[in-house]
């Protein structure tokens, strides 16, 4: 009798089909641009879209694959969100096995204040909030995810 699978399992099979270069080209990045070094604990903010999710799973498969140690911790910044979509992160967060650390503040009341701007302002102090609890998480490495993916080291 076939085993059924977990939702959590079912996504890592399906990351496994993406074609080997781009894999690849992601794992063998770490090292000589320096990435990650034995003993880091790498921050990885979750929005709850889908690249912030594969982010996360990359990194989980990353851990497992690693020659030296390092851990992670999952943030999620909750700016306002309503019970439902913070809810959904919840969800897909535990069966994708994503162990997610929430902390809440109080960005989408301020820019939604704002007269100009209120996506520019919105993203700024996102990005503000973010760095300070990557640094109160004692995270010595931190993907910062937008559109792209930074690294920088934080001391």
């Amino acid at each position: 009798m076939k085993r059924e699978l977990t939702v959590c399992q079912k996504a890592e099979q399906s990351i496994q089909k993406i074609p080997g270069e781009t894999l690849d080209s992601f794992f063998h990045a770490l090292k000589p641009y320096q990435l990650l070094s034995p003993g880091d604990k790498v921050a990885v903010c979750i929005s709850g879209g889908k690249d912030s999710m594969l982010l996360a799973k990359l990194m989980q498969m990353l851990q497992r694959l690693s020659d030296f140690p390092f851990e992670f911790v999952y943030l999620v910044m909750d700016p306002g969100y309503n019970p439902i979509n913070r809810q959904k992160i919840e969800d897909n967060a535990k069966l994708l096995d994503i162990p997610i650390t929430i902390f809440e503040s109080n960005i989408f009341d301020v820019a939604n204040r704002s007269e100009k701007s209120p996506c520019y302002l919105c993203a700024r102090m996102r990005r503000g909030t973010l760095t300070a609890r990557q640094r109160n998480s004692d995270a010595t490495r931190s993907p910062l995810v937008t559109t792209s993916l930074t690294s920088s080291r934080l001391h």
